[in-house]
């Protein structure tokens, strides 16, 4: 004798109800093919129409770490950690490069994809987390390029500890994106603010420890380079690169309340202000 379902008049089993188009996973798909979109749509913009395609998004960045990482050697030859300039100076400008162009192009995301976005189902979450996304990649992977070849090349017998450096590309990645989104309203509420911007932080590249270390400087200027979280990051990057360096210094709990703060305070103002700044 055969049992059937009471619930289905037929005795078979009833099909599964359809996702909900407001459903979350209904949300999750059509978000990640709108980034997936706008990713394809900047790679094409930037790189698509230029000589050597795509490969020029490697070749531009790893061609002015490594010309820059050969001029301070020649200029400063002794660093202050290891034998070899060109690894000390990588170790140190590779975040902070990093850091630079995710704050950028996340920074300028509203206004690169401002066409887009006058349809409503573009948002700009989207327009952020595209452009976050891509250039994230982007510079991990040059990161990983530059350091390879400096290290296979120069003989300075490193022995890597990949956790400190895996925790500096995910701290650096954070304030690159707290930071861009931030400065993606202040720079769309007010004109004049890239300008100001560019001004205040000219100095955070020698501010960031890219040419020495935390413990070079006197105490007094101590003081002031801790606030910097950038300081923290390029230390933890040379810890994972030199063995016998432990800086006592580093503090990523503060890097990681800093960068959270900001980029709370940035998503709550764009949320606010982003229908302004598209119709500015």
């Amino acid at each position: 004798m055969s049992v059937t379902d009471p619930l289905s008049p037929s005795g078979a089993r009833p099909a599964p109800h359809p996702v909900a188009p407001g459903s979350g996973v209904a949300r999750s798909h059509r978000t990640a093919r709108i980034v997936s979109a706008l990713m394809l749509r900047e790679m094409s913009t930037r790189y698509g129409r230029s000589p050597g395609g795509y490969l020029w998004a490697i070749l531009e960045p790893l061609g002015g770490v490594l010309i820059l990482s050969l001029a301070f050697s020649l200029l400063l030859r002794t660093p202050s950690l290891g034998t070899s300039f060109i690894l000390f100076y990588a170790t140190g400008f590779v975040p902070f490069n990093l850091y630079q162009n995710v704050s950028t192009t996340v920074a300028r995301a509203l206004n690169f994809s401002k066409p887009l976005m006058q349809y409503p189902v573009v948002t700009w979450g989207d327009a952020v987390l595209a452009r976050f996304v891509l250039n994230a990649l982007v510079g991990i992977l040059v990161a990983y390029v530059v350091l390879s070849l400096i290290t296979v090349f120069v003989d300075a017998h490193v022995l890597l500890d990949i956790a400190p450096i895996l925790k500096v590309i995910g701290l650096t990645l954070l304030m690159g994106l707290a930071v861009g989104v931030l400065n993606c309203v202040l720079l769309g509420l007010f004109g004049a603010w890239e300008t100001i911007w560019s001004i205040v932080t000219r100095p955070l590249f020698i501010a960031s420890g890219v040419l020495f270390t935390y413990e070079d400087v006197p105490a007094s200027v101590q003081g002031f380079l801790w606030y910097n979280p950038l300081i923290h990051i390029t230390g933890l990057m040379r810890q994972g690169f030199y063995s016998t360096y432990s800086p006592s210094y580093i503090s990523e709990l503060y890097v990681i309340c800093t960068c959270l703060t900001v980029l709370f305070l940035g998503t709550v103002l764009l949320r606010r202000y982003h229908r302004d700044i598209l119709n500015h």
